[in-house]
């Protein structure tokens, strides 16, 4: 993502339209927010006033999308926030948010990190191997296995252990797949 120092300033003109000051032209609500998506922190003020707008027209882009079908905020949520302005809550949810919104993004980087790091023809592999070892209960008796084979009773108490390893591991996988597609 394209981080600058500084904010993107956007003006708004009287007649509310959307002004981007470094390319010169007109903006709407869906450019701001791929801005934003891209990484660049936004500043929105009205030209004669000076005003700053950016949370008005943030939480208007918000409401956009909700409005759209795109539900990100479940209906309890939006409750919670409408019941925060009216107690004493207030002023400790501004702090939960943010604190919450920064985990999920150190999160999601680590995710990231750790997918860029791991091997997939290794881990199917792995996997196979599992698998083939939960159905036979004698990994060693396959052609080209490197994995001796084990006692009937042994295998037998593990064959629904391993199984459950391997329907886990491939939940994992295809999250981690969707996730990056």
């Amino acid at each position: 993502m394209a981080e600058t120092k500084s904010p993107l300033l956007i003006k708004r003109y009287a007649s509310r339209r959307l002004y981007n000051t470094e390319t010169s032209d007109y903006v709407t609500l869906e450019d701001i927010a791929s801005f934003i998506r891209d990484g660049r922190e936004v500043q929105i003020v009205d030209l004669k006033t000076g005003d700053d707008l950016t949370r008005q027209y943030l939480l208007q882009i918000i409401a956009e999308h909700e409005s759209r079908g795109e539900n990100m905020l479940p209906i309890n949520v939006l409750t919670d926030l409408v019941r925060s302005y009216t107690n004493q809550a207030q002023s400790v949810v501004p702090q939960f948010l943010a604190t919450s919104f920064e985990m999920l993004r150190e999160s999601q980087s680590k995710m990231v990190e750790n997918m860029s790091s791991i091997n997939p023809m290794a881990a199917m592999q792995a996997q196979q191997e599992a698998f083939l070892k939960a159905m036979t209960g004698k990994m060693g008796s396959w052609p080209g296995s490197t994995v001796p084979a084990e006692e009937p009773e042994v295998a037998a108490k593990e064959d629904g252990e391993a199984l459950d390893d391997i329907k886990k591991q491939l939940a994992d996988l295809q999250a981690k797949l969707s996730k990056l597609s």
